[in-house]
């Protein structure tokens, strides 16, 4: 009786962290809280998984876009996505000579939009399986959803799979990718 008593006691405690987390209205990314009255820049900084954003968005002269009004909608990829790429590609595209580059694939990356991804996952199905995500950039990105996760595939036929959503942030949202998307160039 004493370990039943006690089962049902670690049960409730574990259900109440559990509802607790799933409260918890500040998600962490990269190690850092996610604040929603911060803005994209301002969060993103914090991030120990986007330092390589953050620098190719300050490279290309973005910061001040994407602190501003918004609404935006933002596919951030990780470091990991980044160092994925060929070697060399990423210390290439921060050079000021390719800041035009640059510009370019990070706004490939970005939408004029507050898209929560139930939102996205509405408009996939609406379109019967893919919807056609028109960026900043003027890039298509195709958006396809699959066991509850949104996937994203550039005009390159690259891969991205969205792997934490719907971060709210005060001018928007950002869902954090596992792979750069390219624009065909």
């Amino acid at each position: 009786m004493f370990k039943s008593a006690l089962r049902a006691t670690a049960l409730a405690a574990a259900f109440s962290a559990i509802a607790f987390a799933a409260e918890a209205k500040d998600p962490m990314v990269g190690g850092a809280a996610m604040y929603a009255t911060k803005n994209i820049v301002e969060n993103a900084v914090n991030s120990k998984d986007h330092t390589t954003l953050v620098a190719a968005v300050k490279a290309a002269g973005l910061v001040g876009t994407l602190e501003g009004k918004g609404p935006f909608t933002v596919f951030a990829p990780t470091n990991e996505a980044f160092a994925a790429l060929p070697t060399g590609t990423v210390d290439t595209l921060l050079k000021p000579e390719n800041k035009n580059k640059l510009v370019k694939i990070l706004t490939c990356h970005v939408v004029a939009a507050d898209a929560m991804s139930k939102t996205v996952a509405k408009m996939i199905k609406d379109d019967g399986g893919e919807h056609d995500i028109k960026t900043v950039g003027g890039c298509v990105l195709k958006a396809k959803e699959s066991m509850g996760k949104i996937t994203l595939t550039d005009e390159n036929g690259g891969v991205a799979h969205v792997t934490i959503a719907d971060v709210k942030q005060s001018n928007g949202v950002i869902h954090v990718v596992d792979e750069v998307l390219l624009p065909k160039m």
